[in-house]
């Protein structure tokens, strides 16, 4: 595991991969400010109509508790550019690793393995729904356990598990599912599930790492096409020296 993820880390910033490193950063980019905006527009809701609305549905007993979650929400209102670059950076990268998990896959394939079958491309409607749902999913999740970061940040390791289980989830499956049916991609997910969590720990502290955590879609596709090549065992499929060279 640790020898996949050094060579992950090695070939992000190899000439082939900038290309796909640039144009995943510009589409993160804007996701982070549409998604940042829109959490902020929603504090806000949350921090002035939506008290109303909740103390009139709770009664005026709730008026003090109401009121200082209102606070708390205003503050956060204020910093939703920075609250979103930081809790949905997880989603992002999972909608944007969707869009570029064919080019990132066969770069790591034709450097690593040229002596084995390449991967099919997947159709690309499949691919972005596995990433929305991911991302669906994780802030999903996220929305949960938010409460929870205010009490001896046990929010913030709730973060972190869900979102090495999350991450490792897609990442393994987008890579598995060019090689397999998604339905039997899946199977092999949950055969595999402990070793595939822990993978996905290292990208949950990758995807931590401020600014860093932009690269995340080629860091994590390139280290579970590894960890699937090493998961798939040693009989894996070899194609003839001509037909690489074609």
């Amino acid at each position: 595991m640790l020898d996949a993820a050094v060579k992950a880390l090695s070939q992000i910033l190899s000439p082939p991969m900038r290309s796909i490193l640039w144009r995943s950063i510009g589409l993160a980019l804007v996701l982070i400010v549409v998604l940042a905006i829109g959490l902020q527009r929603l504090l806000n809701w949350l921090a002035g109509d939506g008290e109303h609305w909740a103390e009139a549905m709770l009664g005026p007993g709730f008026h003090t508790p109401l009121s200082a979650l209102a606070w708390i929400l205003s503050i956060a209102a204020g910093l939703g550019v920075v609250l979103g670059a930081v809790f949905l950076m997880p989603a992002i990268t999972s909608l944007v690793a969707s869009v570029f998990v064919d080019e990132v896959a066969d770069q790591v394939e034709r450097e690593h393995y040229p002596a084995e079958r390449p991967g099919a491309a997947l159709p690309l409607g499949l691919a972005i729904t596995e990433g929305t749902k991911t991302a669906l999913l994780t802030v999903l999740v996220y929305l949960i356990a938010l409460p929870f970061v205010f009490i001896a940040g046990v929010g913030f390791i709730a973060f972190f598990i869900a979102t090495a289980w999350l991450l490792g989830r897609e990442y393994f499956e987008l890579a598995a599912m060019r090689f397999r049916p998604p339905a039997e991609a899946k199977a092999m997910r949950k055969h595999n599930a402990g070793i595939i969590f822990t993978a996905g720990l290292v990208i949950a502290a990758f995807v931590s790492i401020p600014i860093v955590n932009l690269a995340t879609p080629l860091f994590g596709m390139s280290f579970m096409v590894h960890m699937h090549k090493r998961l798939s065992g040693p009989r894996r499929e070899s194609i003839e020296p001509a037909a690489r060279r074609a």
